[in-house]
C-alpha cells in the first residue's frame, strides 16, 4: 500500500545552517542530509536545538547563516504555508467541533484538492481508525487523537513530515505502541519522516537515521546500531543508554589491539574501536556486556577483566537485574545480568571481578568529560 498518493518522499539537505537568539547560536553551523522515504531522528537533551533545526525546515524560524533544500529546491526563504512539508506536534491540534474525519479532511478542503473526503477516509484506514470517522476529537483516547493528527498530516502527502515530541503526552505502554505503528506508517507511505525527541529508545526503535545533537551541533550520526555499539564521544556513549566509562592511558599499540592500563590492570580494546589509540584514553564498555564472576570462577576466553570488587546494590527489574560493583580505583561500574533462572544470581556484598569480551569494550578521547550526557534525575523533557 502506498498511502493516500504514491508519491514518495523528498531529499532534506541543512547546509551549514546556523540559527542565533540575541547572538548566542542555537544551531551552530550544522550540515546534515536526510535521503529521501527515510526515518530520521534528531536525538538530544532539551536545549541542545533539535527543535529549533525542526522550526527552520518547517519554516517558522529563519537560520541567521545556511541554506535548507527539499527535493534539490532552497526553501530557505520560502514562506512556512508554501513549503511541502507537514508538522505533527505532541498537542494533537484538532479542531474540536469537527468529525474524525473532518479534520483528516481539512488542508485538502482549503486548497480546493479533488475528493478531500475519499482521501481522507484513505488515510484514516492507513491509521486504523475508519470506524471513528464521524466521532469527535473529545470522545478518542490519546493514542487515537495522535493517529487523526498524522492521518491528517499524511494525507497532504507533503515531501518532508516533521514529528516534534508527538508522543510526548501519551502513557509509555501507549509510546511504544504507537512507535511501531509510526514506523509502520512511514515504511507504508514511503514519505521522509524527521522525528524529533529527547527519549533514546524513541529513536533507536524507529528512525533509520539517528543523528544525536548537543549544544547545537550534532556530536555523532549513523543507525541506531552503530551510535550504540560503537559511540564516538563521551556525550553519546552516555545519553544514547548507559555506558562505564574508565580512565586511563595506552601502554601498547600495535596491530588489531590497543593495550590501555586502568587502575592497574591490562585492558585490550580494538584498534578498529578506539577514537584514540595513544595518550589518555576512556575505556568505555555497556553494563550488559559485563559478565559477574565469584571467587574461583573461570575467565572466559578473550576477556578483559578488572576487579576484585564488591556489590553495594542490587535492583531486580524484572527482565534483567541491575548491579552496581564498586571497584578500587576504578569507581561504580554498572553491570546487567538477563535474569534467565528467575532472579538475582549474585547477593549485595559479594565479591566479584567484572569480565568482558574484549570485542565489546570502545576507547574515546582521554580529554572527555565522564560526566557528558550523563541525564540528570531532576532533567525535565
Amino acid at each position: 500500500m502506498a498511502g493516500p498518493d504514491a508519491r514518495s518522499g523528498a531529499d532534506l539537505v541543512l547546509d551549514r545552517v546556523t540559527k542565533e537568539f540575541a547572538g548566542v547560536p542555537a544551531v551552530d553551523d550544522l550540515s546534515l542530509t536526510v535521503p529521501a522515504g527515510s526515518f530520521f531522528a534528531l536525538l538530544g537533551p532539551s536545549g541542545c536545538g533539535k527543535t529549533t533545526t525542526l522550526r527552520m525546515v518547517a519554516g517558522l524560524e529563519r537560520p541567521s547563516d545556511g541554506r535548507i533544500l527539499i527535493g534539490g529546491d532552497d526553501v530557505t526563504h520560502t514562506r512556512a504555508h508554501q513549503r511541502p512539508v507537514n508538522t505533527v506536534f505532541q498537542s494533537y491540534a484538532l479542531f474540536p467541533h469537527l468529525t474524525v474525519l473532518e479534520n483528516v479532511a481539512f488542508g485538502l478542503r482549503r486548497r480546493r484538492e479533488p475528493d478531500p473526503l475519499g482521501r481522507a477516509r484513505q488515510a484514516l484506514e492507513l491509521v486504523e481508525l475508519p470506524h471513528l470517522a464521524e466521532r469527535r476529537p473529545n470522545q478518542l483516547s490519546g493514542g487515537q487523537q495522535q493517529r487523526v493528527a498524522l492521518a491528517r498530516a499524511v494525507v497532504n502527502n507533503p515531501a518532508v513530515l516533521l514529528l516534534d515530541e508527538p508522543l510526548g503526552a501519551l502513557d509509555l505502554k501507549l509510546r511504544r505502541q504507537m512507535q511501531v505503528e509510526l514506523k509502520r506508517i512511514q515504511t507504508e507511505v514511503g514519505l521522509t519522516f524527521v522525528h524529533v525527541t529527547h527519549d533514546q529508545e524513541e529513536a533507536m526503535t524507529m528512525a533509520d537515521t539517528v543523528a544525536v545533537m548537543n549544544a547545537g551541533r550534532i556530536e555523532q550520526l549513523g543507525s541506531p546500531a552503530e551510535l550504540y555499539e560503537m559511540p564516538r564521544t563521551a556525550f553519546v556513549a552516555n545519553f544514547l543508554g548507559q555506558s562505564n566509562l574508565l580512565r586511563g592511558t595506552v601502554v601498547e599499540n600495535g596491530g588489531a589491539l590497543v593495550g590501555v592500563d586502568v587502575g592497574g590492570a591490562r585492558v585490550r580494546v580494538p584498534a578498529e574501536r578506539a577514537v584514540r589509540t595513544s595518550g589518555d584514553v576512556l575505556v568505555g564498555v555497556r553494563p550488559e556486556k559485563l559478565h559477574l564472576l565469584r571467587d574461583g570462577e573461570a575467565v572466559p576466553d578473550d576477556c578483559n577483566v578488572v576487579g576484585p570488587g564488591r556489590v553495594t546494590d542490587v535492583s531486580f527489574t524484572g527482565v534483567s537485574t541491575q548491579y552496581q560493583v564498586e571497584v578500587p580505583a576504578l569507581g561504580t561500574l554498572g553491570v546487567f545480568v538477563q535474569n534467565l533462572l528467575g532472579g538475582a544470581a549474585v547477593g549485595l556484598g559479594e565479591q566479584v571481578r567484572l569480565a568482558c569480551a574484549v570485542r565489546h569494550t570502545f576507547a574515546l578521547d582521554g580529554d572527555d568529560d565522564v560526566a557528558s550526557g550523563v541525564v540528570a534525575l531532576d532533567e525535565s523533557a
